[in-house]
């Protein structure tokens, strides 16, 4: 983390990759950051100048550690995890970017449509039919399995809607082949 934030100040020729979602890399971001997703890493590691280090960041560092992997893995030779992620950045004062109008995080995303889908589930079990207890009863038994198995579908759909993807991501084809028409 310092050494990037050494080469920032030295100027130095270099590429940051920022592999979280967009309203991750929205809310804040280190400057010269550029966002490739991780699920679309290995399909857009083209776009990566291997002439210089290159720098993946995401929040804490285990996504960009598994980036870091399949950059390797396709051969790139100088890849470079930021330890901590973007917390550890922005928690040690160094600058950061952020886009004025970034959708809100991911995590208050499901935050808020998990507590929103509960609150209909008991509303409907309520004044409808006792049987809607199921909604918030299996939202969860959801959030357990999330919380188990450190992932989280709910956040993954999320991420794939219209405000939480960049322009690139909506303009660009479902099937990436070079023969797509």
């Amino acid at each position: 983390m310092t050494e990037l934030q050494a080469c920032l100040e030295d100027g130095q020729a270099r590429a940051i990759i920022d592999v979280r979602e967009y309203a991750e890399y929205a809310a804040g971001r280190i400057p010269g950051a550029r966002l490739i997703p991780l699920g679309a890493i290995e399909r857009r590691a083209e776009e990566i100048d291997r002439s210089f280090p290159v720098y993946v960041v995401c929040r804490t560092g285990r996504r960009s550690g598994e980036a870091q992997r399949k950059l390797i893995a396709l051969g790139f030779t100088d890849v470079r995890n930021v330890a901590g992620g973007f917390l550890s950045w922005r928690d040690a004062g160094f600058p950061i970017e952020r886009d004025e109008r970034a959708p809100w995080s991911l995590e208050r995303q499901v935050r808020f449509v998990a507590g929103l889908l509960a609150l209909i589930g008991a509303l409907l079990a309520w004044f409808v039919h006792p049987g809607f207890v199921w909604l918030p009863a299996l939202l969860g038994a959801g959030l357990v399995f999330a919380a188990v198995t450190d992932s989280c579908a709910m956040g993954m759909m999320l991420a794939k809607l219209p405000w939480n993807r960049t322009y690139d991501e909506k303009a660009r084809p479902a099937c990436d082949s070079p023969n797509a028409q």
